[in-house]
Protein backbone atom coordinates (compact mmCIF):
# COMPACT_ATOMS: atom_id res chain seq x y z
CA UNK A 1 0.00 0.00 0.00
CA UNK A 2 2.97 2.29 0.61
CA UNK A 3 4.30 2.08 -2.55
CA UNK A 4 1.02 2.14 -4.12
CA UNK A 5 0.70 5.63 -1.97
CA UNK A 6 3.27 7.25 -3.39
CA UNK A 7 2.95 6.16 -7.17
CA UNK A 8 0.03 7.80 -6.38
CA UNK A 9 1.41 11.13 -5.26
CA UNK A 10 3.89 11.07 -8.10
CA UNK A 11 2.13 11.34 -10.78
CA UNK A 12 -0.54 13.63 -9.21
CA UNK A 13 2.42 16.21 -8.86
CA UNK A 14 3.74 15.47 -12.46
CA UNK A 15 0.36 16.26 -13.75
CA UNK A 16 0.09 19.36 -11.37
CA UNK A 17 3.32 20.86 -12.92
CA UNK A 18 2.38 23.75 -15.44
CA UNK A 19 3.30 23.37 -18.89
CA UNK A 20 6.14 24.99 -19.98
CA UNK A 21 4.43 26.23 -23.45
CA UNK A 22 2.42 28.57 -21.34
CA UNK A 23 5.65 29.96 -18.90
CA UNK A 24 3.87 33.65 -20.36
CA UNK A 25 0.70 33.60 -18.45
CA UNK A 26 1.97 31.63 -15.29
CA UNK A 27 1.66 33.39 -11.98
CA UNK A 28 4.48 33.57 -9.87
CA UNK A 29 3.78 31.66 -6.65
CA UNK A 30 5.08 32.29 -3.62
CA UNK A 31 5.18 31.12 0.03
CA UNK A 32 6.03 33.94 2.34
CA UNK A 33 5.61 32.87 6.31
CA UNK A 34 3.20 34.70 8.57
CA UNK A 35 0.85 36.97 7.23
CA UNK A 36 2.62 41.04 6.76
CA UNK A 37 1.92 42.99 9.67
CA UNK A 38 1.93 45.97 6.97
CA UNK A 39 2.68 47.20 3.50
CA UNK A 40 3.61 50.65 4.66
CA UNK A 41 7.67 50.51 4.63
CA UNK A 42 8.72 52.71 7.07
CA UNK A 43 6.72 50.48 9.51
CA UNK A 44 7.78 46.87 8.57
CA UNK A 45 10.10 44.90 10.97
CA UNK A 46 10.36 41.78 9.39
CA UNK A 47 10.88 39.46 6.85
CA UNK A 48 6.90 38.60 5.46
CA UNK A 49 6.23 42.48 4.63
CA UNK A 50 10.27 43.14 3.57
CA UNK A 51 9.73 40.31 0.40
CA UNK A 52 6.66 41.78 -0.22
CA UNK A 53 7.91 45.46 -0.38
CA UNK A 54 10.92 44.48 -2.14
CA UNK A 55 8.81 44.30 -5.31
CA UNK A 56 5.87 47.21 -4.69
CA UNK A 57 9.37 49.77 -3.88
CA UNK A 58 12.84 50.87 -4.80
CA UNK A 59 15.10 52.68 -2.81
CA UNK A 60 17.50 54.81 -3.95
CA UNK A 61 20.15 52.12 -4.16
CA UNK A 62 19.19 48.50 -4.94
CA UNK A 63 20.26 44.87 -5.29
CA UNK A 64 20.83 42.99 -7.76
CA UNK A 65 20.00 38.47 -7.71
CA UNK A 66 23.07 38.02 -5.36
CA UNK A 67 22.89 40.82 -2.99
CA UNK A 68 25.32 43.14 -4.97
CA UNK A 69 24.44 46.85 -4.69
CA UNK A 70 23.33 48.49 -8.12
CA UNK A 71 21.35 52.15 -9.21
CA UNK A 72 18.01 51.88 -7.89
CA UNK A 73 15.64 55.19 -8.26
CA UNK A 74 18.83 56.89 -8.58
CA UNK A 75 21.11 56.73 -11.80
CA UNK A 76 24.39 57.46 -9.91
CA UNK A 77 25.72 59.38 -6.59
CA UNK A 78 28.72 61.22 -5.56
CA UNK A 79 30.09 60.85 -1.95
CA UNK A 80 32.60 63.36 -0.55
CA UNK A 81 36.23 62.42 0.65
CA UNK A 82 34.95 62.50 4.50
CA UNK A 83 32.10 60.87 3.48
CA UNK A 84 29.64 62.91 5.10
CA UNK A 85 27.70 64.16 2.33
CA UNK A 86 26.42 61.56 -0.21
CA UNK A 87 24.48 63.04 -3.44
CA UNK A 88 22.29 61.09 -5.52
CA UNK A 89 20.45 61.93 -8.81
CA UNK A 90 17.43 60.02 -9.78
CA UNK A 91 16.89 58.62 -13.03
CA UNK A 92 15.69 60.25 -16.14
CA UNK A 93 11.75 59.96 -16.39
CA UNK A 94 11.18 57.96 -12.99
CA UNK A 95 7.40 57.59 -12.27
CA UNK A 96 5.19 56.64 -9.68
CA UNK A 97 2.95 53.68 -10.64
CA UNK A 98 0.31 56.17 -11.18
CA UNK A 99 2.15 57.56 -13.91
CA UNK A 100 3.28 60.54 -12.30
CA UNK A 101 6.68 62.06 -12.46
CA UNK A 102 9.08 61.09 -9.16
CA UNK A 103 10.32 64.30 -7.79
CA UNK A 104 13.53 64.42 -5.53
CA UNK A 105 11.26 66.49 -3.03
CA UNK A 106 9.22 63.83 -2.84
CA UNK A 107 11.58 61.44 -1.54
CA UNK A 108 13.24 64.00 0.48
CA UNK A 109 9.63 63.98 2.29
CA UNK A 110 9.11 60.36 2.72
CA UNK A 111 13.04 60.36 4.74
CA UNK A 112 11.28 62.61 6.32
CA UNK A 113 8.28 60.82 7.26
CA UNK A 114 11.01 57.81 8.35
CA UNK A 115 12.52 59.57 11.14
CA UNK A 116 9.61 61.46 12.13
CA UNK A 117 8.95 59.83 15.80
CA UNK A 118 5.04 59.89 14.88
CA UNK A 119 5.27 57.56 12.11
CA UNK A 120 6.31 54.85 15.10
CA UNK A 121 8.87 53.06 12.71
CA UNK A 122 10.64 50.21 14.64
CA UNK A 123 13.87 50.69 12.15
CA UNK A 124 14.49 54.28 12.29
CA UNK A 125 17.48 53.91 14.37
CA UNK A 126 18.91 52.49 10.97
CA UNK A 127 18.88 56.23 9.28
CA UNK A 128 19.96 57.89 13.03
CA UNK A 129 22.98 58.91 11.25
CA UNK A 130 21.69 61.17 8.75
CA UNK A 131 21.71 65.37 10.04
CA UNK A 132 19.77 66.55 7.53
CA UNK A 133 18.06 65.44 3.92
CA UNK A 134 17.32 68.14 1.14
CA UNK A 135 16.43 67.96 -2.28
CA UNK A 136 19.18 71.39 -4.20
CA UNK A 137 17.34 70.42 -6.84
CA UNK A 138 14.39 68.79 -8.89
CA UNK A 139 16.38 65.26 -9.44
CA UNK A 140 18.71 65.47 -6.97
CA UNK A 141 18.52 64.37 -3.30
CA UNK A 142 21.43 65.16 -0.83
CA UNK A 143 22.40 63.86 2.63
CA UNK A 144 24.55 65.09 5.05
CA UNK A 145 25.68 62.74 7.82
CA UNK A 146 27.00 63.34 11.49
CA UNK A 147 30.02 61.05 10.94
CA UNK A 148 31.72 59.23 8.01
CA UNK A 149 29.48 56.37 7.14
CA UNK A 150 29.10 54.04 4.18
CA UNK A 151 25.29 54.85 3.32
CA UNK A 152 24.26 52.87 0.41
CA UNK A 153 23.35 49.44 2.27
CA UNK A 154 21.26 51.41 4.35
CA UNK A 155 19.15 53.17 1.15
CA UNK A 156 18.16 49.44 -0.21
CA UNK A 157 16.18 49.10 3.42
CA UNK A 158 12.06 49.64 3.32
CA UNK A 159 13.03 52.23 6.28
CA UNK A 160 14.29 54.03 2.76
CA UNK A 161 12.19 53.25 0.39
CA UNK A 162 10.04 56.77 -0.92
CA UNK A 163 6.57 56.60 -0.02
CA UNK A 164 3.77 59.13 -1.12
CA UNK A 165 3.14 61.41 2.04
CA UNK A 166 0.11 62.93 0.29
CA UNK A 167 -1.07 59.38 -0.43
CA UNK A 168 -0.32 58.64 3.18
CA UNK A 169 -2.28 62.03 3.96
CA UNK A 170 -5.40 61.83 2.08
CA UNK A 171 -6.00 58.05 2.98
CA UNK A 172 -4.38 57.22 6.42
CA UNK A 173 -3.81 53.72 7.36
CA UNK A 174 -5.51 52.77 4.17
CA UNK A 175 -3.01 53.75 2.13
CA UNK A 176 -1.77 50.07 1.90
CA UNK A 177 -5.05 49.11 0.67
CA UNK A 178 -4.99 48.16 -3.31
CA UNK A 179 -7.70 51.03 -4.37
CA UNK A 180 -5.31 53.47 -2.73
CA UNK A 181 -1.82 52.29 -3.22
CA UNK A 182 0.96 54.04 -4.88
CA UNK A 183 4.67 52.53 -5.23
CA UNK A 184 7.89 52.94 -7.88
CA UNK A 185 8.97 49.34 -7.66
CA UNK A 186 8.77 46.44 -10.38
CA UNK A 187 5.04 45.39 -9.16
CA UNK A 188 2.17 47.09 -8.51
CA UNK A 189 -0.50 45.61 -5.74
CA UNK A 190 -3.67 44.51 -7.27
CA UNK A 191 -5.37 42.30 -4.39
CA UNK A 192 -4.71 41.49 -1.21
CA UNK A 193 -6.56 38.68 1.02
CA UNK A 194 -5.70 39.21 4.57
CA UNK A 195 -4.62 35.59 5.88
CA UNK A 196 -4.60 34.32 2.37
CA UNK A 197 -2.47 35.79 -0.35
CA UNK A 198 -1.55 39.13 -1.79
CA UNK A 199 -1.21 39.66 -5.87
CA UNK A 200 1.17 41.93 -8.03
CA UNK A 201 1.06 42.78 -11.55
CA UNK A 202 4.34 43.76 -13.48
CA UNK A 203 4.59 47.84 -12.96
CA UNK A 204 4.88 49.03 -16.24
CA UNK A 205 6.45 52.21 -15.63
CA UNK A 206 9.43 50.64 -14.07
CA UNK A 207 12.62 51.52 -15.85
CA UNK A 208 13.43 47.59 -16.71
CA UNK A 209 10.21 45.48 -17.02
CA UNK A 210 9.75 42.27 -15.08
CA UNK A 211 10.37 39.06 -16.81
CA UNK A 212 7.45 37.80 -15.09
CA UNK A 213 3.98 39.55 -15.45
CA UNK A 214 2.28 38.34 -11.88
CA UNK A 215 3.43 37.14 -8.38
CA UNK A 216 1.18 36.29 -5.68
CA UNK A 217 2.65 35.86 -2.13
CA UNK A 218 0.59 33.15 -0.08
CA UNK A 219 0.46 32.92 3.57
CA UNK A 220 2.50 29.99 4.59
CA UNK A 221 2.75 29.86 8.31
CA UNK A 222 2.89 26.19 8.79
CA UNK A 223 6.21 24.69 7.06
CA UNK A 224 4.61 21.44 6.91
CA UNK A 225 0.99 22.61 5.22
CA UNK A 226 3.47 24.84 2.86
CA UNK A 227 5.66 22.04 1.67
CA UNK A 228 2.54 19.91 0.74
CA UNK A 229 1.50 22.73 -1.37
CA UNK A 230 4.77 23.23 -3.23
CA UNK A 231 4.49 18.96 -3.42
CA UNK A 232 1.01 19.44 -5.35
CA UNK A 233 2.08 22.55 -7.45
CA UNK A 234 0.61 24.93 -5.40
CA UNK A 235 4.02 26.55 -4.94
CA UNK A 236 6.49 27.73 -7.46
CA UNK A 237 9.39 28.95 -4.03
CA UNK A 238 8.69 28.01 -0.32
CA UNK A 239 9.94 30.71 2.40
CA UNK A 240 11.40 27.33 4.07
CA UNK A 241 11.31 23.70 4.83
CA UNK A 242 9.86 21.37 7.18
CA UNK A 243 12.25 20.14 9.47
CA UNK A 244 14.14 17.46 8.14
CA UNK A 245 17.49 15.72 7.85
CA UNK A 246 19.86 17.67 5.31
CA UNK A 247 20.75 14.82 3.52
CA UNK A 248 17.48 13.25 2.67
CA UNK A 249 16.00 16.66 1.47
CA UNK A 250 19.05 16.75 -0.90
CA UNK A 251 18.11 12.98 -1.67
CA UNK A 252 14.67 13.78 -2.31
CA UNK A 253 14.71 17.03 -3.99
CA UNK A 254 18.12 17.51 -5.69
CA UNK A 255 18.48 20.76 -7.31
CA UNK A 256 15.31 22.33 -6.09
CA UNK A 257 16.55 22.57 -2.75
CA UNK A 258 18.57 25.75 -1.79
CA UNK A 259 20.40 25.96 1.74
CA UNK A 260 22.93 28.97 2.29
CA UNK A 261 24.22 30.56 5.12
CA UNK A 262 21.95 33.31 6.48
CA UNK A 263 23.18 36.64 8.54
CA UNK A 264 20.39 35.54 11.51
CA UNK A 265 20.61 34.44 15.06
CA UNK A 266 17.78 32.35 16.55
CA UNK A 267 17.01 33.03 20.71
CA UNK A 268 14.49 32.88 23.35
CA UNK A 269 13.50 36.29 24.88
CA UNK A 270 13.07 36.70 28.68
CA UNK A 271 10.66 39.31 29.91
CA UNK A 272 12.79 41.38 32.91
CA UNK A 273 9.71 43.77 33.61
CA UNK A 274 7.85 41.83 35.76
CA UNK A 275 8.01 38.06 37.34
CA UNK A 276 10.73 35.67 38.97
CA UNK A 277 13.02 35.31 35.75
CA UNK A 278 13.07 39.49 36.18
CA UNK A 279 14.38 39.08 39.51
CA UNK A 280 17.03 36.61 39.33
CA UNK A 281 19.70 36.03 37.52
CA UNK A 282 20.79 32.88 38.44
CA UNK A 283 17.76 31.70 37.57
CA UNK A 284 17.68 32.63 34.00
CA UNK A 285 21.61 31.51 33.50
CA UNK A 286 19.98 27.53 34.91
CA UNK A 287 17.92 28.02 31.88
CA UNK A 288 20.28 28.62 29.67
CA UNK A 289 22.84 26.30 30.73
CA UNK A 290 20.33 23.40 30.37
CA UNK A 291 19.77 23.84 27.04
CA UNK A 292 22.08 21.74 25.29
CA UNK A 293 22.21 23.68 21.73
CA UNK A 294 24.54 20.75 20.23
CA UNK A 295 21.47 18.36 20.18
CA UNK A 296 19.05 21.14 18.91
CA UNK A 297 20.79 21.81 15.75
CA UNK A 298 21.46 17.61 14.87
CA UNK A 299 17.94 16.78 15.82
CA UNK A 300 15.59 19.25 16.06
CA UNK A 301 16.83 21.69 13.16
CA UNK A 302 19.02 19.81 11.26
CA UNK A 303 19.29 21.90 8.29
CA UNK A 304 23.12 23.54 8.46
CA UNK A 305 22.92 25.88 11.41
CA UNK A 306 25.45 26.44 13.95
CA UNK A 307 24.22 26.56 17.53
CA UNK A 308 25.27 29.86 19.20
CA UNK A 309 26.12 31.10 22.29
CA UNK A 310 26.33 34.41 21.65
CA UNK A 311 24.16 37.03 19.87
CA UNK A 312 26.77 38.17 16.56
CA UNK A 313 27.23 35.33 13.55
CA UNK A 314 30.68 34.56 12.71
CA UNK A 315 29.28 34.98 9.08
CA UNK A 316 29.56 38.86 9.67
CA UNK A 317 33.12 38.54 8.85
CA UNK A 318 33.81 40.99 12.03
CA UNK A 319 37.42 40.41 14.15
CA UNK A 320 34.98 40.66 17.37
CA UNK A 321 36.31 39.37 20.73
CA UNK A 322 35.62 35.70 21.66
CA UNK A 323 32.89 34.41 23.96
CA UNK A 324 33.49 32.05 26.79
CA UNK A 325 31.59 29.67 26.61
CA UNK A 326 29.52 28.85 29.29
CA UNK A 327 30.72 25.26 30.33
CA UNK A 328 33.15 22.82 28.65
CA UNK A 329 31.33 19.48 29.16
CA UNK A 330 27.30 18.45 28.99
CA UNK A 331 28.27 16.97 32.57
CA UNK A 332 29.31 20.27 33.85
CA UNK A 333 27.10 22.51 32.25
CA UNK A 334 24.25 20.64 33.19
CA UNK A 335 25.83 20.43 37.15
CA UNK A 336 25.91 24.59 37.22
CA UNK A 337 22.25 24.65 35.96
CA UNK A 338 21.01 22.49 38.74
CA UNK A 339 23.02 24.55 41.09
CA UNK A 340 21.93 28.20 40.13
CA UNK A 341 18.18 27.28 40.22
CA UNK A 342 18.58 25.68 43.36
CA UNK A 343 20.18 29.11 44.30
CA UNK A 344 17.22 30.67 42.94
CA UNK A 345 15.55 29.24 45.43
CA UNK A 346 13.62 26.50 42.92
CA UNK A 347 13.99 22.42 43.26
CA UNK A 348 11.99 18.73 43.09
CA UNK A 349 9.62 19.94 45.79
CA UNK A 350 9.50 23.88 44.19
CA UNK A 351 9.19 23.51 40.21
CA UNK A 352 9.42 26.66 38.80
CA UNK A 353 6.48 26.88 36.52
CA UNK A 354 6.97 29.04 33.20
CA UNK A 355 5.06 30.16 29.80
CA UNK A 356 7.20 29.83 26.44
CA UNK A 357 5.24 32.19 23.78
CA UNK A 358 5.71 31.72 20.06
CA UNK A 359 3.90 32.52 17.19
CA UNK A 360 2.24 29.30 14.85
CA UNK A 361 4.90 27.59 13.18
CA UNK A 362 5.89 23.77 12.73
CA UNK A 363 9.89 24.64 13.39
CA UNK A 364 8.80 26.78 16.15
CA UNK A 365 6.84 24.38 17.95
CA UNK A 366 9.33 21.62 17.48
CA UNK A 367 11.88 23.69 19.24
CA UNK A 368 9.95 24.73 22.21
CA UNK A 369 8.51 21.34 23.19
CA UNK A 370 12.46 20.60 22.46
CA UNK A 371 13.61 23.54 25.25
CA UNK A 372 10.96 22.35 27.13
CA UNK A 373 11.81 18.66 27.55
CA UNK A 374 14.95 20.02 28.35
CA UNK A 375 14.31 21.93 30.88
CA UNK A 376 12.11 19.34 32.83
CA UNK A 377 14.71 17.03 32.12
CA UNK A 378 17.92 18.86 33.57
CA UNK A 379 16.08 21.00 36.03
CA UNK A 380 12.17 19.75 36.63
CA UNK A 381 10.63 22.84 35.42
CA UNK A 382 7.25 23.06 34.15
CA UNK A 383 6.74 24.83 31.02
CA UNK A 384 3.60 25.85 29.27
CA UNK A 385 3.64 26.24 25.63
CA UNK A 386 1.49 28.91 23.94
CA UNK A 387 1.39 29.51 20.42
CA UNK A 388 -0.02 32.38 18.89
CA UNK A 389 -1.49 33.78 15.14
CA UNK A 390 2.27 36.09 13.92
CA UNK A 391 -0.07 39.71 14.49
CA UNK A 392 -1.31 38.79 18.58
CA UNK A 393 2.17 37.43 19.06
CA UNK A 394 3.76 40.52 17.81
CA UNK A 395 1.63 42.56 19.80
CA UNK A 396 1.40 40.18 23.08
CA UNK A 397 5.85 40.19 23.23
CA UNK A 398 6.04 43.94 22.73
CA UNK A 399 3.92 44.43 25.40
CA UNK A 400 4.85 41.99 27.61
CA UNK A 401 2.49 41.83 29.85
CA UNK A 402 1.62 38.71 29.49
CA UNK A 403 4.96 37.12 28.35
CA UNK A 404 7.85 35.58 30.37
CA UNK A 405 9.71 33.27 27.84
CA UNK A 406 9.49 34.32 24.26
CA UNK A 407 11.08 32.85 20.80
CA UNK A 408 12.71 35.92 19.74
CA UNK A 409 15.40 36.41 16.48
CA UNK A 410 16.48 38.66 13.74
CA UNK A 411 18.06 38.82 10.42
CA UNK A 412 20.21 41.02 9.93
CA UNK A 413 18.90 44.63 7.93
CA UNK A 414 22.92 45.39 6.84
CA UNK A 415 26.40 43.15 7.03
CA UNK A 416 27.11 45.27 10.33
CA UNK A 417 27.05 44.02 14.24
CA UNK A 418 25.14 47.14 14.80
CA UNK A 419 22.02 45.68 12.84
CA UNK A 420 21.51 42.96 15.81
CA UNK A 421 23.32 45.26 19.07
CA UNK A 422 20.51 48.39 17.95
CA UNK A 423 17.94 46.10 18.45
CA UNK A 424 18.96 45.90 22.84
CA UNK A 425 19.06 49.76 23.45
CA UNK A 426 16.90 51.25 25.99
CA UNK A 427 15.38 53.29 23.56
CA UNK A 428 14.85 50.63 21.14
CA UNK A 429 10.84 49.71 19.69
CA UNK A 430 12.49 46.02 19.19
CA UNK A 431 13.87 45.52 22.86
CA UNK A 432 11.25 43.06 23.65
CA UNK A 433 12.85 42.17 26.36
CA UNK A 434 12.62 45.30 28.45
CA UNK A 435 16.78 45.24 29.14
CA UNK A 436 18.06 48.77 29.93
CA UNK A 437 21.67 49.40 30.74
CA UNK A 438 23.45 52.36 30.36
CA UNK A 439 26.74 51.17 29.77
CA UNK A 440 25.39 49.18 26.56
CA UNK A 441 24.20 52.61 25.10
CA UNK A 442 27.06 54.33 25.95
CA UNK A 443 29.62 51.48 23.95
CA UNK A 444 27.56 51.46 20.83
CA UNK A 445 27.48 54.95 20.68
CA UNK A 446 31.59 55.01 20.96
CA UNK A 447 31.58 52.18 18.76
CA UNK A 448 29.37 54.27 16.02
CA UNK A 449 31.43 57.34 16.15
CA UNK A 450 34.72 55.65 15.68
CA UNK A 451 36.59 55.60 12.60
CA UNK A 452 38.83 52.54 13.48
CA UNK A 453 37.19 48.70 12.42
CA UNK A 454 39.62 47.00 14.72
CA UNK A 455 38.29 49.31 18.01
CA UNK A 456 34.70 49.61 16.53
CA UNK A 457 34.70 46.03 16.75
CA UNK A 458 36.02 45.52 20.09
CA UNK A 459 33.68 48.45 21.36
CA UNK A 460 30.94 45.85 19.56
CA UNK A 461 32.29 42.80 21.55
CA UNK A 462 32.55 44.78 24.86
CA UNK A 463 28.37 45.54 24.40
CA UNK A 464 27.29 41.92 23.22
CA UNK A 465 29.49 40.56 26.13
CA UNK A 466 27.22 42.79 28.84
CA UNK A 467 23.84 41.93 26.95
CA UNK A 468 24.61 38.15 27.58
CA UNK A 469 25.60 38.45 30.70
CA UNK A 470 22.54 39.91 32.00
CA UNK A 471 20.26 36.50 30.06
CA UNK A 472 18.10 39.04 28.75
CA UNK A 473 18.43 37.07 25.43
CA UNK A 474 19.83 32.68 25.40
CA UNK A 475 20.85 32.43 22.19
CA UNK A 476 20.13 28.37 20.36
CA UNK A 477 21.53 28.71 16.95
CA UNK A 478 22.90 30.74 14.11
CA UNK A 479 20.42 30.84 10.84
CA UNK A 480 20.55 29.06 7.51
CA UNK A 481 18.40 30.08 4.87
CA UNK A 482 16.42 27.12 3.29
CA UNK A 483 13.53 27.23 0.42
CA UNK A 484 12.56 24.98 -2.17
CA UNK A 485 12.21 26.46 -5.59
CA UNK A 486 10.65 24.35 -8.77
CA UNK A 487 13.54 23.79 -11.54
CA UNK A 488 11.13 25.73 -13.93
CA UNK A 489 12.38 29.13 -12.22
CA UNK A 490 15.80 30.47 -12.53
CA UNK A 491 17.09 33.91 -11.13
CA UNK A 492 16.72 32.52 -7.52
CA UNK A 493 20.16 33.14 -6.40
CA UNK A 494 21.70 32.40 -2.94
CA UNK A 495 23.08 35.76 -0.95
CA UNK A 496 23.90 36.14 3.08
CA UNK A 497 20.77 38.48 3.32
CA UNK A 498 18.12 36.04 1.93
CA UNK A 499 17.24 38.38 -0.34
CA UNK A 500 15.39 37.71 -3.57
CA UNK A 501 13.28 40.50 -5.75
CA UNK A 502 10.85 38.31 -8.39
CA UNK A 503 12.30 40.76 -11.19
CA UNK A 504 15.20 39.31 -11.36
CA UNK A 505 13.40 35.54 -11.64
CA UNK A 506 12.08 34.15 -14.93
CA UNK A 507 10.88 30.98 -16.34
CA UNK A 508 13.34 29.03 -17.82
CA UNK A 509 12.80 28.05 -21.87
CA UNK A 510 12.99 24.61 -21.45
CA UNK A 511 12.19 21.89 -18.84
CA UNK A 512 14.62 20.25 -16.92
CA UNK A 513 15.30 16.54 -17.18
CA UNK A 514 12.35 14.40 -16.17
CA UNK A 515 14.80 12.76 -13.46
CA UNK A 516 15.02 15.72 -12.09
CA UNK A 517 11.41 17.13 -12.03
CA UNK A 518 10.71 13.41 -10.23
CA UNK A 519 13.40 14.07 -7.53
CA UNK A 520 12.18 17.64 -7.21
CA UNK A 521 8.66 16.42 -6.34
CA UNK A 522 9.16 13.22 -4.52
CA UNK A 523 7.92 13.41 -1.24
CA UNK A 524 9.93 13.16 1.97
CA UNK A 525 9.29 9.64 4.05
CA UNK A 526 6.14 9.71 6.14
CA UNK A 527 4.04 12.11 4.16
CA UNK A 528 0.93 10.58 3.22
CA UNK A 529 -1.55 12.56 0.59
CA UNK A 530 -4.48 11.52 0.00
Amino acid sequence: MAKFRRYCVSLTLSLALPVWADNAALILERGNGPEPSTLDPHRCQEVSCANILRDLYEGLVSEDAQGQLIPGLAQRWEVSDDQREWTFWLRAGARWSDGSEIRAQQVVDSFMRARDPATLAPLASVLNDIAAVHSPAPDVVRFQLHRPLHLLPRLTLPIAFPVRVDQVIRWGASHTQPDHWVGNGAYVLKAWTPQSQLRLQKNGYFHTPAAIEQVRYHVTEDAAAEYKRYLAGDLHITETVPPARLQELHARHADALHVSPYLGVFFLGINLRQGALAESLALRQALSLAIDRDRLVSSITGMGEQPAERLLPSALGVALPPVSPQAHTPTEREARARALYAEAGYGAQTPLQIELRFNTSTPHRRMALAVAAMWREVLGVRTRLRNEEWKVFVQNRRQGRVTEVFRGGWIADLADPASFLDLFRSDSELNWSGWQDARYDQLLDAAQSTPDPWQRARLQGAAEARLLASQAILPLYFYTSKHLVTPMLTGFDANPLDRHPSRFMRWRDRPTSAASLDATNAPLAGDRTP
